[in-house]
């Protein structure tokens, strides 16, 4: 049986041939051995490490370029595990950015220790329903989206930390006009690429299309544009996850639908137009 070290090390020079992440290697054997830390991989060198095939066959799979989120099941997000495969996308750096700015932004448009009525359009993992419920208790947080299959891993996610979230299946605001809530906030990342060539392989090869690549004859962002009327009781405020090269198709987008609102693109920690902030009184 080898030991840890000398899996490591043979693993390193296996991707470093690739032009994969020593990271992912790490991550990868944590979750092979329930090791809590990366650093266990250093300080845990001399152990056998045990199953070795079974790694093997794992370590095959991501040199084949499958995510390792999908291989472990496990990826982060704000500080909380969450579990995932390859029917929701693997959350973003930038979907946590959009959480962040919406808690420190929220006192500009609402009370945040009201009952505020919030839904997620599209949730995928849940990550994001999650993340404003764990941070707003008091929010009454509802999650959606089109396909059975994610629901069934976003309620995975809020089962595991006991969250009350409602789940509904559903296109856009559908769901929300179909059992007459009245909202206050909405959030969503929906599918925003429109450019192919600037998605990574092990994202096309793996992740699902429905929720990456912006379809403008079924376009969430319409969708939630052109019904958001149905679902507002008083002031609404939308905040959606974007891609920097669709903001004149958003903007009239907003043109054709919104009335008296306010509007700002927010920019992400590497300077791209991430985020679509929209007020309406």
């Amino acid at each position: 049986m080898p030991k840890v070290g000398e899996v490591y090390k043979d693993c390193l020079k296996q991707v470093s041939d690739v032009n994969l992440f020593s990271g992912d290697v790490r991550n990868l054997i944590c979750a092979h051995l329930n090791y809590k830390s990366q650093i266990d991989v250093i300080i845990k060198s001399d152990e056998e490490f045990a199953d070795f095939a079974g790694f093997s066959e794992k370590f095959a799979r991501f040199l084949n370029g499958e995510p390792v989120e999908y291989i472990t099941n496990k990826t982060t997000f704000l500080n909380y595990e969450l579990y995932v495969d390859n029917r929701v996308l693997i959350p973003r750096m930038e979907t946590q950015e959009l959480i962040a700015y919406i808690s420190e932004n929220i006192f500009d448009y609402f009370d945040p220790r009201n009952y505020l009525v919030v839904a997620d359009i599209g949730t995928g993992s849940g990550c994001i329903a999650l993340a404003l419920k764990m941070l707003f208790k008091n929010w009454l947080v509802s999650a959606s989206d089109i396909s059975k299959d994610a629901l069934e891993v976003a309620k995975k996610n809020f089962e595991t930390y006991g969250l009350p979230i409602r789940t509904y299946q559903g296109n856009g605001v559908e769901p929300f006009i179909e059992n007459k809530m009245a909202l206050d906030i909405i959030v969503s990342n929906p599918p925003y690429i429109i450019d192919k060539s600037r998605v990574q392989d092990s994202v096309k090869g793996y992740e699902p299309e429905s929720a990456l690549y912006l379809d403008k004859d079924r376009s969430v962002y319409e969708n939630i544009f052109k019904n958001y009327k149905k679902v507002k009781k008083g002031p609404l405020l939308i905040c959606l996850e974007i891609d920097d090269n669709i903001t004149d198709y958003l903007r009239d987008l907003m043109n054709k639908y919104l009335d008296k609102f306010e509007f700002r693109f927010v920019k992400d920690l590497n300077g791209f137009d991430r985020f679509l902030i929209i007020f309406i009184e």
